[in-house]
This record gives C-alpha cells, sequence and structure tokens, in this order.
C-alpha cells in the first residue's frame, strides 16, 4: 500500500468549513477520524459538500470534486483568489430587499470571484443555510432573516484558501473522478446523497442531486472495486436496509446524529451508518525476520554511498516472500544485494553504469570459481611490465604519498597483462578498495588529508591493504550453482527475456544533496577504467572527469525513468529502495508502479546512512532518514 503519514498542519487559523452544508459531517468528525488509516498516499473526497472531513485533516495531497459547478466554483475562486472573493463579501448587506436582488442574479454571469462571494452570502444568510434550486436550476430558497448572520468570516477564507490552493478541485461525476484520481494506498471518503428513511424523509427535498436505488448499487459496485484496486474507503449513508444489503462484508457502525433541517421537530433525530473499508491484500509483505545465510556474509565490508549493507536482512525478507528463479541487481553499487542474491541460490544479473562496480560483479558475483592466491597478489606487487607512471604525474600529491602512486602504477600495469578474466577482477577490485581503505572517508571529493582520523585502515601500508583486500575478495568466491552475469551498462538498455525479481535502487535524486558517484569516486572509477573514454578536468583540483548522464539527476527525469524501467520490468517482482527525502515522492512513486502493478505496497525501514554532509539542510535529523522499499507485483 502507499504510505503517507497522517499530519495535522498547524495554521495561523484552523481550516474549517466556509459553507453550511445539508448533510455536512461536522458532527461524525470524531467518529470519522478515528476511522481514517494511520498511513494512506492521496485523499480524495468526490462528494465534496461542505467538506468538513478535508479541513479537519488538512491532508498534504488531495483531490476534491463536486458535481455542483457552482458550489466548485466558490472553491476555486476561494483557492486563486480569495482576497477577491472578501473584497466583494465586505459589500454585501443581511437585508431582504438585497438578499432577493443577489438571489436572482445568474451566478453564471458573474467574474468567478463575485459567483464565490454571491453563493456564500447566499449560503450565509438564506433559510438553515440550504441550497436548492428549482427545474431551471435557479436558487429558490427564501430569505433566513437571521439578525447577525457572519458574512464574512476572513480568517476562515484565508486558512481554508492556503487549504484548498495545494489540492485538485474537480467538478465531475464521482465514477470519472475515481476511475481518474484512485490508486492503491489511497484515501477514499464518500458522502453521497443518503437513502431516504422515515426520519430522513424530508432531506432529499433539499438537495440538488438526485441519488435512486439503482445509484447507490453502482456506488457500491465502485465501492468494491476500490476494495479490490488496494483504497482505504470511508462511506457514510443512512441507517437504510439497502445500505446494510451493499456493504455487508465490509464494517458497518450505526451512530445517532441529529438532523438540523427536517420540518417535522421530533424528526430531527436519525441514525448514520459509517461503511469502513480496508485495502484489500491478496498478498500481506511483512518484515518477518529471515536470518541470511553465513555466504551472505563473506561479502567485503565496504563505506560506498548508498551500501544497502545495513537492511539486507530487510530486503531479502521482503524478497524471499515471492517465487522467483532470477534476480536482476538494476543498480549494483558495491554488489552487496546481488552477492546476497547469489548466496541464496539465485541467478543473478547484476548491473551498473560505473565501471568499478561492474568489477566487483564480475570478481564476486560472475565468478564462481576462480580465486587469487596471496602468492599471486604479492607478485603482482613488483614491476613486471612497462609501468607509464600516469597516477604518480598525473595525481601527485592529490590523494596519496607519491610511493603509494607508484606502487599504483605498477598494480595498474600487472593486472592489465593479467589473461584470467575473473582474477583480473580480482585484483582490480582489490586495488579498488585498497585506494578507499586509504582515503579519508573513501572519497575523492577533496584533495589531501584533512579528515584523516586515525583510523587503522589509514595507518596501515598500501601493500598490506592490498593483499588484506585479495584475501577478502578470494574468500567471497563460490559457486551457487547458477550461470550469473555481471553487466557494464546503462540500467536503461537492459533487457532480460526472464520473469524474475527486479531490484532497483537508483541514485537517490533530493533538491538537498547530490547523487553524484562519479563525483565521489572518481579517481578508482579511473582505475576501473584506466581512465579510457573519460575527460579529465585538468583546472579541478581534484583532477576529476564530467559525470556520466544519467536521467537521476533532476525530479523529472527520475520520474521518467521510472516510468519506463517499471513498464520494461512490468513482468517481473519489483522491489525498489528509496529514501524519504528523495524525489519523486512517495506517492507519485507509488503512482508510478501503480500503472503496471496490479497491487503496490510500502514497507518502510529506519535507516541511517553511513555519512553525509546535508543533515543540516532537511532538519535536526543528520543522517536519519525513512527508506522505504516500494513492492509491485
Amino acid at each position: 500500500m502507499s504510505c503517507r503519514k497522517v499530519k495535522e498542519r498547524v495554521l495561523e487559523c484552523p481550516a474549517k468549513p466556509i459553507l453550511k452544508w445539508a448533510g455536512g459531517k461536522t458532527q461524525l468528525l470524531g467518529d470519522l477520524l478515528s476511522r481514517l488509516p494511520k498511513n494512506y498516499g492521496c485523499y480524495i473526497e468526490p462528494f465534496f459538500g461542505g467538506g468538513a472531513l478535508f479541513f479537519a485533516v488538512k491532508p498534504h495531497r488531495s483531490v476534491i470534486a463536486d458535481s455542483n459547478p457552482e458550489l466548485i466554483n466558490v472553491y476555486r475562486a476561494v483557492a486563486n483568489n480569495v482576497d477577491e472573493v472578501i473584497a466583494c463579501l465586505a459589500d454585501f448587506q443581511n437585508t431582504e430587499e438585497f438578499y432577493y436582488e443577489v438571489r436572482a442574479q445568474n451566478w453564471q454571469g458573474l467574474l468567478p470571484e463575485k459567483a464565490a462571494a454571491r453563493t456564500i452570502f447566499l449560503n450565509r444568510t438564506c433559510f438553515n443555510g440550504l441550497y436548492r434550486v428549482n427545474r431551471k436550476g435557479q436558487f429558490n430558497v427564501p430569505f433566513g432573516r437571521y439578525k447577525n448572520p457572519k458574512i464574512l468570516d476572513e480568517e476562515t477564507l484565508r486558512a481554508a484558501s492556503s487549504l484548498l490552493r495545494e489540492a485538485k478541485i474537480l467538478c465531475d461525476d464521482y465514477k470519472n473522478v475515481l476511475k481518474e484520481h484512485a490508486r492503491p494506498g489511497d484515501f477514499v471518503f464518500l458522502d453521497p446523497p443518503y437513502l431516504p428513511t422515515s426520519e430522513y424523509a424530508d432531506f432529499k427535498r433539499y438537495t440538488k442531486e438526485q441519488f435512486y436505488e439503482e445509484d447507490h448499487i453502482e456506488l457500491a459496485n465502485e465501492v468494491k472495486r476500490l476494495h479490490e484496486l488496494g483504497c482505504h474507503v470511508i462511506l457514510t449513508n443512512s441507517n437504510h436496509p439497502l445500505v446494510h444489503k451493499l456493504y455487508g462484508q465490509f464494517e458497518i457502525e450505526v451512530v445517532q446524529t441529529k438532523r438540523h433541517i427536517s420540518c417535522n421537530g421530533k424528526g430531527r433525530k436519525g441514525e448514520d451508518v459509517i461503511v469502513t473499508v480496508h485495502p484489500k491484500s491478496r498478498f500481506n509483505i511483512r518484515l518477518v525476520p529471515r536470518p541470511l545465510p553465513e555466504q551472505a556474509l563473506k561479502y567485503p565490508p565496504t563505506r560506498y554511498m548508498g551500501s544497502k549493507s545495513k537492511i539486507l536482512t530487510e530486503i531479502w525478507s521482503v524478497a524471499s516472500q515471492f517465487d522467483f528463479d532470477t534476480a536482476i541487481d538494476l543498480f549494483s553499487g558495491s554488489g552487496v544485494v546481488g552477492y546476497m542474491f547469489k548466496s541464496q541460490g539465485k541467478a543473478v544479473v547484476a548491473n551498473d553504469y560505473m565501471a568499478m562496480s561492474a568489477t566487483f560483479n564480475k570478481a564476486m558475483i560472475e565468478n564462481n570459481h576462480f580465486t587469487l592466491s596471496t602468492e599471486e597478489a604479492e607478485a603482482l606487487l613488483e614491476p613486471h611490465q612497462p609501468v607509464d607512471c600516469f597516477v604518480e604525474k598525473t595525481f601527485r600529491g592529490l590523494y596519496f604519498s607519491d610511493a603509494d602512486n607508484r606502487l599504483i602504477d605498477i598494480l595498474r600495469a600487472n593486472i592489465k597483462a593479467m589473461k584470467n578474466p575473473y582474477k583480473r577482477a580480482i585484483a582490480m577490485s582489490a586495488l579498488i578498495r585498497a585506494c578507499l581503505k586509504k582515503r579519508p572517508r573513501g572519497i575523492f571529493t577533496y584533495v589531501g588529508h584533512r579528515y584523516d582520523d586515525g583510523r587503522r585502515d589509514l595507518l596501515l601500508p598500501f601493500h598490506v591493504q592490498f593483499i588484506k583486500a585479495v584475501k577478502a575478495i578470494s574468500n567471497a568466491v563460490f559457486d551457487n550453482g547458477r550461470q550469473n552475469k555481471a553487466r557494464h551498462g546503462d540500467a536503461m538498455t537492459l533487457n532480460v527475456p526472464e520473469r524474475g525479481l527486479v531490484y532497483i535502487d537508483p541514485p537517490y535524486y533530493s533538491p538537498y544533496s547530490d547523487n553524484e558517484y562519479v563525483r565521489r569516486y572518481h579517481f578508482v572509477e579511473g582505475l576501473a577504467r584506466d581512465w579510457q573514454g573519460v575527460e579529465i578536468q585538468e583546472n579541478t583540483a581534484t583532477k576529476k572527469f564530467k559525470s556520466y548522464p544519467t536521467p537521476f539527476s533532476s525530479r523529472k527525469g527520475a520520474a521518467h525513468a521510472f516510468s519506463i524501467l517499471f513498464k520494461r520490468f512490468r513482468e517481473s517482482i519489483l522491489v525498489v529502495s528509496y529514501s524519504s527525502n528523495s524525489q519523486p515522492t512517495l506517492d507519485e512513486m507509488v503512482a508510478l508502479m501503480s500503472r503496471y502493478k496490479d497491487h503496490v505496497e510500502v514497507v518502510p525501514l529506519d535507516y541511517k546512512y553511513s555519512f553525509g554532509t546535508h543533515g543540516h539542510k532537511v532538519g535536526d535529523n543528520r543522517n536519519d532518514v525513512q527508506e522505504y522499499l516500494f513492492v509491485g507485483y
């Protein structure tokens, strides 16, 4: 399901309904709010009326609608031109003569803000705040004769305007609204014209809409569709036998209410029903602890940006609830997730556009048999091939000592001459890991050693780090009896014919931070590529090269890329890692995935990133965020 936390925002003046409305739900708010789901995506209310629940909940994302164009004009005008509406209302007078003069106006011939002010004025000064029209569609409720009605409530209008500006306001039939906008995990509140009961018989005379028995049957079918789709639904109606018949499979509770507009004083007490519909889940995803096999824990630890080593158990807890043979790790990064799938006996395709990641995958995921002995590793430390001194000359004084730079060049030359591609991948992976271990914070966005914290890794000689890395990587090599594949390429172009599980952990786009892996790891990425096909920017202090183009560098690009990937892998199980401080937002991600998957669920995880420098920009949480696993099937 979608996972939007319900939060009441604090406004200068609490938002509340701006119209009195027959059948308004103010008196039922306590009962309704207690039934709202704790988490949901979009708030949708297609029979909006006075909007009491909407103004009480103050949803961050919403679609509100009604088939009454005059009513919708009020909300649009207050949302977009509240100052003009207020100015118009300031001129209105509470006199019978003025009332009938205004009532005689055709609202459709007025400017939207003047028409809105007219509707509000009539609502505040007419008899009992009713909305009733004749067969010609003309408002015909008589003057209310109130001594001092509050025609202009500026604070309430401004508070409502702030909330309404964030809503999508539609004038349409409820079926069209729900068809176009309801998605799995959304919350839908339905308050249709009520079925008549004995104490309720007069109410239908005061409503514009006519809802007959067949209309209620159609609505019930729509509610069942929303249930199947995976939406949360709350519906209100009168305590009528047909309501119990139509919604008997769901939770129904009868509540006592007061009728404020019945002509029969004895009939002003009534009974409403509240129908609560929970989303249907054909597959209940739970984080049931599932210990990882010992082999999965042999993957060499890394401080790689965005590595999912800390949540491997949770990822497997979700993935293991599905039946699949092939796992595609589309943005493999450190390779730890793909390796975990390999340790679970899956045939793994590990892909990444970074050459260093593809090298890790070649060494430990595609490779089932070959290791590099200590003797072979030590031999690589001695000059056996011509050395071009590229690192020593290009990066002198930037990241490592002259001696370490020379050793890196020796290792580069010897690794390049190795004939076995898997042993070559192990050696290059070990060289990359040694560089990362010997670098304070493991990144290359600065020069010098100002972040030296005295860690033991920084004190060990470079050649010792290299040998240790070779041993760790060789120890991680094993045969899972499957043909695994490491691919170096763009995830957007990967085509895999087999259906399986696709794990997607792309660069996270956030306006508060960058997601440029190349900028952070350009030196070791250059090692993996031997600086072939890249352009070093000589004018930069770090001698970095241009980052690879990626659609995930902007909000719009990321949303488009996700849509393409979800469509391409729509026949597979989708598991997507994404962060709460990234964009597209949670709701947008659910909506994108829902286009191609019948069911979408969101599993929230508490997660702390290994390092970060931008936590102060998103609150006082530093690096604490909520990591989401979006699951589509």
